[in-house]
């Protein structure tokens, strides 16, 4: 943090606002789907996460390959406001609804296999995702005796339908460009806010 702000160039303070509504706006946390919400507890934490400017390393390793970026919370958000650019949110949603599925308890698999099914993978679902017939008619039979498993096959091929297509878009998207850009712009202000503090010391200044 810069010290002495009052003593500082107007054009850091002014560059350092800038960036932190430029990195706030990339950020928006995307409206959950009303048929499929999350706990509040996990919508808080990812709301908070949404929050947090990515450090250049972290974007670095989103570009690096998408199983970094699907690890890191934040890399999903950003990731999922692409997709929301492309009208294709419903692959990621359906994603984190399977991974939501496995962690429950086993008194409940059976009705949430069967909310999600109608969510997503059924024939002209609300937020159908795009999988092949042989896989959509498996995993509605594996839903029939639901188990934390059932919906393996159908998540792996949204999985790879997103890193083999959407991911591909997306390094070369605007929006992770402008996201570096932020980063690289971040880091020089960073080192000129830290000269003009040096100088202020040496100079005895507040």
């Amino acid at each position: 943090m810069c010290k002495g702000l009052a003593t500082l160039p107007a054009t850091c303070l002014k560059s350092a606002k800038d960036i932190k509504h430029k990195i706030s706006f990339l950020l928006q946390k995307p409206e959950a789907q009303t048929a499929d919400q999350k706990p509040v507890k996990e919508k808080n934490a990812a709301t908070a996460t949404a929050k947090r400017a990515p450090a250049a390393a972290e974007v670095g390793k989103w570009k690096e390959s998408f199983s970094h970026m699907m690890s890191s919370e934040t890399g999903r958000i950003v990731f999922t406001s692409f997709l929301k650019s492309e009208f294709s949110e419903e692959n990621m949603d359906f994603w984190v609804a399977c991974e939501d599925y496995k962690k429950i308890a086993p008194s409940k698999l059976a009705s949430r296999a069967k909310q999600i099914c109608q969510q997503y993978v059924d024939v002209d679902a609300p937020n159908e995702v795009n999988l092949d017939a042989a896989t959509r008619e498996e995993t509605k039979q594996n839903v029939e005796s639901a188990c934390p498993s059932c919906f393996d096959e159908a998540q792996k091929m949204i999985y790879t339908l997103m890193e083999k297509d959407s991911y591909r878009r997306f390094l070369n998207s605007k929006l992770i460009q402008d996201l570096c850009q932020t980063q690289t712009t971040n880091s020089q202000e960073k080192k000129n806010c830290d000269h003009a503090e040096s100088r202020q010391v040496l100079t005895g200044g507040a």
